[in-house]
């Protein structure tokens, strides 16, 4: 299912830990996206907000955070109200994880094809067809 990358960045000297950002970043892509947190893995890097620039001055210069999110999805099992309702939540919920965002922050959602991602060896493609012979045949039983 999804795999998503969360770079983030904060000038506030309480930043969460990053296990915590994972939870949140689950529990919203499970409950905006329907996404089986069991099958979705999360990457949490850091960067010092020194490094980071935002119209050419750093996060620490202007003391706000920023956030990167990007989330690859099946290209087709989420509505357009869906992920922009997640774009909107992820956005609040990293201001209150991180502080004042800059608004340069982004959550991108990639609707990827089927039969060009998978896990486990197997595309989202075949994943489905799979799930529909099988009921198909429990119809037939």
């Amino acid at each position: 299912m999804p795999l998503i990358t969360v770079t983030l960045s904060s000038p506030h000297p309480k930043m969460p830990a990053k296990a915590a950002v994972a939870a949140e970043v689950s529990r919203l892509s499970s409950t905006i996206l329907h996404k089986d947190p069991k099958v979705t893995a999360i990457i949490v890097t850091t960067v010092p907000p020194e490094d980071w620039f935002c119209g050419s001055r750093s996060l620490a210069e202007q003391k706000l955070a920023s956030v990167w999110l990007d989330i690859h999805i099946t290209d087709g099992t989420n509505t357009k109200d869906e992920k922009a309702a997640f774009i909107a939540e992820t956005y609040a919920a990293f201001g209150r994880l991180l502080g004042p965002l800059h608004e340069e922050s982004y959550v991108h959602v990639h609707d990827v094809r089927d039969d060009a991602y998978g896990f486990g060896g197997l595309t989202q493609g075949r994943r489905y067809i799979a799930r529909q012979l099988a009921v198909s045949g429990s119809r037939a039983a």
